[in-house]
C-alpha cells in the first residue's frame, strides 16, 4: 500500500509538470485542481499567530511554530507538534517541544528526514554566527524525545539571514534561504549537497536567476523524489503578496525550471504560503503570515487546501468518484 501511495503522489506530481511544460504560460494549467482552503480550526490556530509548518513522512505528527497563549509556550515563536494514531483521524491538541528544542528567542520548524528522525530548524537564539541560523535536532525514535538542537555551523550560517531548511528524502540535499551578499533580491534559494549521510555537507550554491527573483524566494517543499519543489514568492506575476509557484527538473543532475505561479484557487490577493504537503499528495498546507484571510482564528493561521487530480486511474475513459477512491485507497 506504502508502494501504491507513492506512485498515486508521483502521479499528482507528473500531471503538474505535464501541465507545466504545456502551459505556455506564467500560470501552471494542469490536469488536477485544488479545493477551497479551509481554516484548520482552533486545535491547530490560537488567537496569536501560527506560521510554516511540516507533515511526518507518516502523516501522523504535524509541526507548526507558533506565538501562542497555549499552556506550555516559552514567549515566543516556539515549535509545536500535534499528533494522531491513525491518518484518517483528526489532529490532537499541540504540545510544545520545550526545551532544549525551543528557546527564549525565535524557533520556527524547517523540516524533519524522511525517516522522521532528524528534524532541521532555523533560530535566533544565543551563540550561532548571524541573525538567524540554521540548526538540526535528532532523536533515536519516533517515541524519544527531540535532543538539542546542533548549529549547522560555518557552512551553511553567516553573518546574515539563514532560515527555512528543507531536507531531501535522501538526505543529500538541504535547501535554505539567505539573504546573504550575492543575492539576487530580498532573499535567495541554496543548497547544499553531500555525497552521503556520513559525509559533511558541501559548500551553499545559489540557485541562481532560473529560480531566484529579485524579490523573496522561498523553498518549502520537495517531492520525495526530488525533482519538483514548491515555492513561496513575493515575485512579479503572481496575484498579491506572496504566492505559491512550482518548479522542476528532469533530474538531479540538471538545473530548475523557471518558477510558474499555481494559479487561482490557491492563490489570492491574501498571502498563500505553501509550507508542505501530506505524504498521499492530496492535501497542501499553508500559512498566511504576511497577510491574513478571512476567517481565521486570530493573527497569521494554518489552512489546508484539497488537491484534487483529474486523472483516470480506473481507465474506464471517465474522471468520477471512483478514480478519486483509487487515489486514497
Amino acid at each position: 500500500m506504502k508502494r501504491q501511495g507513492s506512485y498515486r503522489m508521483m502521479m499528482v506530481w507528473l500531471g503538474v509538470v505535464v501541465a507545466i511544460l504545456m502551459g505556455g504560460g506564467g500560470t501552471a494549467k494542469a490536469d488536477f485542481t485544488f479545493g477551497t482552503p479551509t481554516n484548520m480550526g482552533p486545535t491547530i490556530n490560537s488567537p496569536q499567530h501560527e506560521g510554516t509548518c511540516f507533515i511526518s513522512g507518516d502523516g501522523l505528527e504535524f509541526y507548526f511554530s507558533s506565538v501562542s497563549i497555549w499552556e506550555g509556550g516559552l514567549g515566543n515563536w516556539d515549535i509545536w507538534v500535534s499528533r494522531r494514531a491513525d491518518k484518517r483521524e483528526g489532529w490532537g491538541i499541540p504540545t510544545n517541544l520545550g526545551p532544549p528544542v525551543n528557546s527564549s528567542q525565535i524557533d520556527f520548524v524547517g523540516s524533519l528526514s524522511h525517516d522522521g528522525l532528524e528534524m532541521y530548524l532555523h533560530s535566533t537564539r544565543t551563540g550561532g554566527h548571524g541573525k538567524t541560523d540554521l540548526y538540526v535536532s535528532s532523536r533515536p525514535s519516533k517515541d524519544a524525545a527531540w535532543t538539542a538542537p546542533v548549529n549547522l555551523g560555518a557552512t551553511f550560517n553567516t553573518s546574515s539571514w539563514e532560515e527555512k531548511p528543507v531536507i531531501s528524502s535522501d538526505d543529500l540535499e538541504l535547501f535554505f534561504l539567505s539573504n546573504r551578499a550575492g543575492v539576487s533580491g530580498g532573499c535567495d534559494i541554496y543548497v547544499s549537497t553531500r555525497l552521503s549521510r556520513s559525509d559533511p555537507w558541501g559548500p551553499p550554491t545559489n540557485l541562481g536567476p532560473t529560480v531566484n527573483s529579485s524579490k523573496d524566494d522561498i523553498l518549502i517543499y520537495l517531492s520525495p523524489d526530488g525533482l519538483r519543489s514548491l515555492l513561496v514568492s513575493d515575485r512579479p506575476g503572481g496575484f498579491g503578496g506572496y504566492d505559491t509557484w512550482m518548479s522542476s527538473r528532469p533530474s538531479k543532475d540538471l538545473p530548475w525550471t523557471t518558477p510558474l505561479n499555481l494559479g487561482r484557487p490557491l492563490n489570492t490577493a491574501y498571502a498563500d504560503g505553501a509550507c508542505s504537503v501530506s505524504p498521499d499528495g492530496l492535501l497542501l498546507y499553508l500559512d498566511d503570515w504576511s497577510a491574513p484571510r478571512p476567517g481565521g482564528f486570530g493573527g497569521s493561521d494554518l489552512w489546508q487546501v484539497p488537491i484534487i487530480p483529474i486523472v483516470d486511474f480506473n481507465g474506464d475513459g471517465l474522471v468520477e468518484i471512483g478514480d478519486l477512491v483509487m487515489l486514497i485507497e
